[in-house]
């Protein structure tokens, strides 16, 4: 497997489709355009507003920090973010209106229908964690507190609160990943295809 560390200073800020907030990109896969397999992205939100609508694709959040979020959608559904790590997936196509209770943060994973599918799942770290290579599977780590390192690796990068790691297969790279520390996380593992 192959690692790439993304350090949280260097995710590029930008707009939100509907111009209604900010982001931080934390990686894209292709890298560049707007015709992407999956996206990860971290949202701040400090009052209500609407979200951007991705048509064809599904969008998993999960609360980084604050006091919680509720969407609702035009059907009158509602889905809510609690604290401390709540997460809520739905369909990208008809995009839901937030109320925020004060200002929170949000990882926010978005796929494309029928070329990537995402679980979100908040794990401790404590110790070692294996990553196994799979065909057509990447992980995407956001380290929420702690330190994280890879022992095996080259250059040993310390991960602190709020950096990033995306594994992913490759045929020259058999051999698993252990990444150890102590602290907690959200992991994404992403499917494509």
């Amino acid at each position: 497997m192959h690692a790439r560390h993304l350090p949280g200073h260097g995710f590029e800020r930008e707009r939100w489709r509907n111009g209604a907030g900010w982001t931080r990109r934390i990686v894209q896969q292709p890298e560049h355009g707007e015709d992407f397999a999956w996206r990860a992205s971290i949202a701040e939100i400090d009052a209500d507003c609407r979200y951007s609508a991705f048509p064809g694709c599904d969008r998993i959040q999960g609360l980084l920090s604050g006091d919680g979020a509720t969407l609702r959608f035009d059907d009158g559904h509602e889905l809510r973010l609690e604290p401390p790590h709540g997460r809520v997936a739905f369909a990208g196509d008809a995009p839901p209106a937030c109320r925020v209770d004060g200002r929170v943060s949000v990882f926010n994973l978005v796929t494309a229908r029928g070329r990537a599918r995402a679980e979100l799942l908040h794990r401790p770290l404590v110790g070692p964690m294996v990553f196994f290579p799979e065909t057509g599977v990447q992980w995407l780590a956001l380290l929420l507190t702690g330190h994280a390192t890879l022992p095996d690796a080259a250059r040993r990068p310390l991960l602190e609160p709020g950096d990033a790691l995306l594994l992913w297969p490759e045929a020259e790279a058999p051999r698993r990943i252990v990444m150890s520390g102590g602290g907690e996380l959200f992991l994404a593992r992403i499917v494509l295809g």
